[in-house]
C-alpha cells in the first residue's frame, strides 16, 4: 500500500499506466484480457469485438504493453496477451484512499 504522497520517481513510473487506461478502447482491451479464461487471450479474439481495424487494435495493445500493463507472446502468426502480474494491484493501491479515512482527507 502506498503511504503518503508519490515522489517524482514513483509518479513518473505510474503516469504511463494511467495514461494508457485513459482511452476507452484500451480500458476495454485490458478488461477483456483480465477476464480471459486461461489468463491470456489471442489478438485474433480481440479484434472482432471492436469496430476498428486490426492495426488499430494492435496499436492500442502496444500502448498497454509499453505502459507495463500487459505482456505479449508471439506464437506463429498470432500474438497472445496476458496481464503483468501485480500491475493492476499496484494501481489499485494508489487509488485506495481508505487508509486516509479519518485523517481529514475527503
Amino acid at each position: 500500500m502506498v503511504r503518503g504522497a508519490l515522489d517524482a520517481k514513483q509518479a513518473t513510473a505510474v503516469a504511463p499506466m494511467f495514461k494508457a487506461l485513459g482511452d476507452p478502447v484500451r480500458l476495454r482491451l485490458l478488461s477483456m484480457i483480465a477476464s480471459a479464461g486461461g489468463g491470456e487471450v489471442c489478438v485474433c479474439d480481440l479484434t472482432g469485438e471492436f469496430e476498428l481495424t486490426g492495426p488499430t487494435i494492435s496499436h492500442h495493445l502496444k500502448v498497454l504493453r509499453e505502459a507495463g500493463l500487459v505482456h505479449s507472446d508471439r506464437r506463429g502468426t498470432w500474438v497472445y496477451y496476458r496481464l503483468v502480474p501485480g500491475a493492476l494491484a499496484g494501481l489499485g493501491d494508489l487509488l485506495d484512499v481508505s487508509s486516509l479515512a479519518g485523517s481529514g482527507a475527503r
